[in-house]
């Protein structure tokens, strides 16, 4: 069985090779001698967790929803990026911006009602369950906005947005900050209205399958709070702070505001 390493979630091809240094830092940290390279991860979320998957970053909310008892959290960076926090129980939190055109008169949420939102994914918790939760209270008869659309990532909804084919989306923090380093025309083009709730960030994982010991190694590397000179400029290099100890129960936040949500009248994102 060959052992995979990937990181799907923050992966512009500016960052390709900073995602390498993070991993062959973090194999060598470690001490593995396999996987050498990451391996191309097209889809964010896969139909299930490969079994031989020894090192990759999930989102929360299908963590939750669909690939329960495949992983194991490894640990949850704390980024270096604006809308990323540290709660006062030392787990660190994203939330997602709710963006508009630079140019459009959309300056607070009541301005959105009737309007066009676009989402990366109906299972993804910055771009859906998020703004969910975010919009719930405002919504009535459970509905909000004019018309809801799928783009397939953040960067193309940002994109949608910025060439007028939508008049808003929410974006993961992270993304929005990689965007911004690495493609500044195109945030150039956005305006950001405001913040929704804040969630766990989104975690580093291991299968399930790999073995206790491999996946207690990964941890102790990642979390060391003196990382390995190697590791500690490829988590510079990612605008990461420091990475916090898996705390599984953490991510029950995810679900208990699709929850609110519900409980509001509004399960559905419409």
């Amino acid at each position: 069985m060959t052992a995979i390493a990937a990181l799907p979630m923050y992966a512009l091809p500016e960052m390709a090779a900073a995602n390498l240094s993070l991993w062959t830092a973090l194999r060598d940290a470690a001490g593995l001698e396999v996987p050498e390279a990451l391996s191309p991860s097209p889809l964010a979320l896969p139909g299930t967790i490969a079994p031989e998957t020894v090192f990759s970053q999930m989102c929360g909310y299908p963590l939750k929803k669909i690939y329960q008892g495949q992983y194991r959290l490894l640990g949850t960076p704390l980024y270096d990026l604006p809308g990323c926090r540290l709660r006062p129980d030392g787990v660190p939190t994203h939330c997602s911006f709710l963006i508009a055109h630079a140019d459009a008169s959309l300056f607070v949420l009541e301005h959105l009602r009737g309007k066009s939102f676009v989402m990366n994914g109906q299972d993804s918790n910055s771009g859906m369950n998020l703004a969910r939760r975010l919009i719930a209270p405002w919504a009535r008869d459970g509905r909000f906005f004019g018309e809801v659309t799928v783009s397939g990532s953040h960067l193309r909804s940002m994109e949608m947005v910025a060439d007028g084919l939508a008049d808003a989306a929410t974006i993961d923090c992270v993304t929005f900050g990689f965007v911004a380093r690495y493609r500044p025309d195109l945030t150039a083009r956005l305006r950001v209205l405001c913040e929704t709730p804040a969630s766990p960030a989104i975690p580093f994982i291991t299968a399930s399958a790999t073995p206790l010991a491999l996946a207690a190694q990964l941890t102790r590397a990642l979390t060391d709070p003196l990382p390995a000179p190697a590791l500690a400029a490829a988590f510079a290099d990612l605008s990461i702070r420091r990475v916090a100890p898996p705390r599984p129960e953490a991510y029950d936040a995810v679900l208990a505001m699709e929850m609110d949500a519900a409980a509001m009248g509004y399960a559905t994102l419409r």
